[in-house]
């Protein structure tokens, strides 16, 4: 996949997913900026990715801050010249039913899950105009296109909210030469997923929805954001793409 010396910017970039992104990307020739509010795990990052043929750069800002966004979008402009691809990856899933869950739970769930993609886009959208067009993927979940039993109804409705903000921006700007498209996995064996797999019960629910019999991996992911970001995904925009095994096949 065409991505070499695309500048391309991610946020949660220092998390297990987000490094991978990374990972992939520069492996293929991408200049990297993993964007983190976890400065240490941000450093360790950018170390373990320098030996890739790309650049692989962290830096530290909180994605549910305007003034943020405005701050790290100039550097890197001042450093680059351009921004290629944005990669809206941070989330989090505050887990709790919606009888248990508070309504100020909610608030930062929508302000850090929907939010922070909100204004990525919004101080994206004129750099990429600048420059003639760009892409930007959003990181839903299974979640942003079904209900999920197991799932709890916050998360859900974050995510269905990505979706469709997505296909806003893909109908909106696309003819500006700006795509915009979201991928959807279902779960994926992390750290935190072996650590609730050490209940069988929990561990059998989440094998049994997919049809291809075994959890994605980090790398099955970032495969489908190298190949959202390069020249192959042209004439890709508006699309959700389901990174499930089957799940929401059914």
């Amino acid at each position: 996949m065409h991505v070499e010396n695309k500048v391309i910017l991610i946020t949660g970039g220092a998390g297990g997913l987000g490094m991978e992104m990374g990972t992939v990307l520069s492996g293929n020739g991408a200049r990297v900026y993993l964007l983190d509010l976890n400065e240490e795990s941000g450093k360790k990052a950018e170390a373990a990715l320098a030996h890739l043929p790309g650049k692989v750069s962290f830096l530290k800002m909180d994605i549910t801050v305007e003034e943020e966004w405005q701050r790290i979008t100039s550097l890197v402009i001042e450093q680059e010249g351009r921004i290629d691809v944005l990669v809206n990856n941070a989330g989090i899933n505050i887990r709790k039913p919606i009888e248990e869950m508070s309504i100020n739970e909610f608030n930062t769930m929508m302000l850090v899950n929907v939010g922070s993609v909100f204004l990525g886009t919004k101080y994206v959208l004129p750099l990429m105009r600048e420059a003639g067009g760009g892409a930007i993927i959003n990181t839903s979940s299974v979640c942003g296109l079904i209900g999920h039993r197991y799932t709890p109804e916050a998360y859900t409705t974050t995510k269905g909210a990505v979706t469709l903000l997505t296909k806003s921006i893909a109908s909106r700007y696309g003819h500006e030469n700006i795509r915009c498209n979201s991928i959807h996995p279902s779960t994926v064996d992390t750290p935190l997923v072996q650590e609730m797999f050490k209940d069988p019960v929990k561990k059998q629910q989440r094998l049994d929805e997919v049809p291809l019999g075994h959890l994605a991996t980090a790398r099955d992911v970032a495969n489908a954001v190298l190949y959202l970001a390069s020249d192959e995904a042209s004439f890709i925009n508006g699309v959700a793409l389901p990174v499930d095994g089957g799940v929401t096949a059914w």
